[in-house]
């Protein structure tokens, strides 16, 4: 049987993971995830489907994380009603994760009405509420690692990818009309997590596929392999680096898995005496919940009882209100202060941000992905002037960065899962990264024996017909909401906003009004020219 694959998500980028599998009698899902990093790509949001809800059969979601999940709320709201399947971990953290999201939508349009209305501009409604997003979760159906379910005919089975808690790689098998053809045999990595990552086994499947579509994001990137022991270093110099001449340190965590082993390791350090008992603001309820899920299944962690217990230490502070959240404002060094999300993009870190960073002694640790476009990545490229909630800030602090907290594998990773999953016989898919990293990996399997012909990197809203008789096709004339040099790089907001800041700079740094008023007049004949 051939069946058709579309690429609505994570192709080109890393955000957005959403795949359309069409078969002779089905239609179904793998993720249906929130797009993330420049306003172009989040547009993506909140713009229709590139197919009917309401025709969806079913979706096979790999983990919880927003940019794999994040629209299922909207899918069910806009008339689907199949079954959504899980493992039962991640099930418990999308019913914290959903509803948070939900309300950051009605918070951020809610303010965005207001200066829209101030404005003239018409009022926008959120893409979901929290009530949507409480009320998608009675499509939800928990599912086994490593046991095969026939879900309509289609054969699915979960392994565990060692990315966060829950987390999947999806096998499945299509079933062919010719019974004397063998199934059609696919294969999803999800996003797979490092060898050797706390709490996780590294990240195992079957082999011998027909067609592997497999994540990409730290292609052409490796890590040290480094022990537990000095990978705590390397988070205690960074912390002792950050604190010394009374500073203070943000570190934007995104609420599942990072957040618990970043807490895990600073506890670590602090009951073996290498690092003073600074105190610990917590200030994200997703992390709190998520925390809570993390103590129900630690059964299905490894090495983790521990950690978990002293996840309640006393003088870590657990700020759940808002009003807590502001009177962590009074805090002005001595401190770390973790919050969401871990890309700065939404979240209680961008008013961290903001109220510190234009100070000397704050420093912005990033311990994640930052996908092209958001904050997070901006200020990792340098910027020292951003707009956060409409207001100009100065970034006077220090930004810096470690990888050894990643999720995701390397790229030697990678191509050890790949090695592993052959023989591949008729298409690898490079999907989940931005383009020089899905390059980069490709060229790295190339030269690693894997043919050239049999590696493919799609664009958002490719689409193709696999068989396996033959070489997979490419429909022509498919519309594509987004062109590829869409999604890299800054975009025309980002441009603009920059161009704002740097004009206001400008103004500033002119002697007086006569020379202000000059350089405006040519300001403007510049753009009746244009």
């Amino acid at each position: 049987m051939d069946a058709t694959l579309k690429f609505c998500g994570a192709a080109g980028t890393v955000t957005g993971s959403c795949y359309l599998v069409r078969t002779a009698g089905h239609k179904f899902l793998i993720d249906c995830g929130m797009f993330q990093g420049t306003k172009t790509i989040r547009q993506l949001n909140y713009n229709a489907f590139p197919f009917d809800p309401a025709e969806i059969d079913f979706v096979l979601l790999t983990h919880a994380h927003i940019d794999h999940s994040g629209l299922l709320p909207k899918l069910v709201k806009h008339g689907f009603t199949g079954q959504v399947y899980m493992t039962e971990p991640t099930k418990d953290l999308l019913g914290a994760m959903l509803p948070d999201s939900g309300h950051i939508q009605e918070m951020d349009v809610m303010h965005l009405n207001r200066r829209n209305a101030r404005r003239g501009k018409p009022l926008i409604e959120p893409m979901y509420t929290r009530a949507d997003a409480e009320a998608c979760q009675q499509f939800f159906t928990a599912v086994d690692y490593e046991e095969w379910i026939n879900i309509e005919g289609i054969r699915v089975k979960y392994w565990n990818a060692g990315h966060i808690l829950g987390s999947s790689s999806i096998e499945l098998e299509i079933p062919s009309d010719d019974p004397n053809e063998a199934n059609l045999r696919m294969l999803w990595s999800g996003d797979l997590g490092p060898n050797h990552k706390l709490f996780h086994p590294d990240p195992d499947a079957a082999s011998d596929f027909d067609y592997v579509i497999c994540e990409s994001t730290y292609g052409g990137r490796t890590r040290s392999v480094v022990t537990s022991e000095e990978k705590r270093k390397i988070l205690l110099d960074e912390i002792q680096l950050a604190l010394q001449n009374n500073g203070i340190l943000l570190i934007p965590a995104f609420a599942v898995e990072r957040t618990q082993e970043l807490l895990a390791d600073i506890l670590i350090l602090q009951g073996s005496g290498q690092l003073h008992n600074v105190p610990i603001f917590l200030d994200s309820p997703l992390a709190i919940k998520a925390t809570e899920v993390f103590k129900k299944h630690a059964n299905a962690l490894e090495d983790v009882a521990e950690h978990l217990d002293d996840l309640n230490a006393s003088h870590i502070r657990f700020t759940q209100s808002v009003e807590e959240s502001k009177a962590i404002n009074r805090v002005k060094s001595g401190a770390i202060i973790m919050a969401g999300s871990g890309m700065c993009d939404a979240g209680r870190i961008r008013h961290h941000i903001k109220n510190n960073m234009w100070r000397t002694n704050a420093t912005l640790l990033l311990v994640g992905f930052q996908a092209e476009g958001s904050l997070g990545r901006l200020l990792l490229n340098g910027a020292r002037k951003v707009r956060i909630q409409g207001e100009e800030i100065q970034i006077r602090g220090k930004v810096r960065q470690i990888e050894t907290y990643s999720g995701h594998a390397d790229e030697n990773e990678l191509l050890d899962w790949i090695r592993d999953r052959k023989p591949i016989r008729h298409g690898l898919y490079l999907c989940h990264g931005e383009q020089r990293a899905s390059e980069a990996l490709k060229k790295a399997l190339v030269e690693d024996g894997v043919p050239e012909q049999l590696i493919t990197i799609p664009s958002i809203d490719d689409e193709v017909r696999l068989s396996r008789k033959g070489k997979p096709e490419y429909f022509a004339n498919v519309t594509h909401r987004l062109k590829r040099e869409d999604l890299t790089g800054w975009d025309s907001h980002n441009e603009f906003a920059e161009l704002k800041i740097d004009l206001a700079a400008a103004f500033a740094d002119l002697a007086d009004d006569k020379a202000r008023r000059a350089l405006a007049r040519r300001i403007k004949r510049a753009l009746k020219e244009g």
